[in-house]
């Protein structure tokens, strides 16, 4: 089992350098850091009294894994999770926010444990958490990354200028998809055959 530190060099290392793609909302990234982050936490790194791609753009690897410790996975009490979800929970919560929680609390409700589906993570969450990977120790971060990779199809559905995040230009799994199947044991892996079917709506 990795530490944090470990899982965040690993979440820094996957999502790779200095981006700034039009079709992403996250706007100028860098590490897996977008501008909003800093702009929230007044990272003006340059010193110039604004916060923009220039101060993204001088980031270094050890302030982002620094901001994905402190404000990915303390701040939203991941680190109060069972461990063994640490890992997928952290890497979610960098890619989608609060919406990493509400995947898990959706898949709590979907195993009649109820729970409120809000994002965030409290007492509720935390023991109801425990109470799933009791009744399903072996499957439990198998069903959450398959959740994580349904997540991602279906926000792919809904935005078209996402697609290529699912689906790469030649027809196979793209990075959003493969990013989430590194969490899921590989028999539950999609075939090609899967992954074209699940996306041929997409044209």
């Amino acid at each position: 089992m990795h530490n944090v530190k470990e899982i965040a060099e690993e979440i820094v290392a996957r999502e790779g350098g200095y981006v700034n793609d039009p079709d992403d909302p996250g706007g100028a990234t860098k590490y897996g850091v977008t501008i909003h982050t800093m702009r929230r936490l007044g990272l003006d790194l340059t010193a110039d009294g604004r916060i923009d791609e220039a101060d993204v753009k001088v980031l270094t690897k050890a302030r982002a894994i620094s901001i994905f410790i402190e404000h990915y996975f303390r701040r939203p009490k991941i680190d109060q999770l069972p461990e063994v979800l640490h890992a997928t929970v952290f890497d979610m919560y960098v890619n989608a926010g609060a919406n990493a929680v509400k995947i898990l609390q959706r898949l709590l409700g979907d195993m009649r444990i109820s729970v409120t589906v809000d994002g965030v993570i409290g007492p509720q969450t935390i023991a109801a958490t425990k109470k799933a990977l009791e009744a399903a120790p072996k499957h439990f971060v198998d069903a959450y990354g398959i959740a994580r990779r349904s997540y991602y199809y279906d926000l792919a559905d809904r935005r078209v200028n996402s697609r290529k995040y699912a689906r790469r230009r030649d027809g196979g799994k793209g990075g959003w998809i493969a990013r989430a199947e590194e969490f899921i044991a590989p028999r539950y892996h999609y075939t090609d055959a899967q992954h074209a079917q699940r996306t041929a709506k997409w044209g």
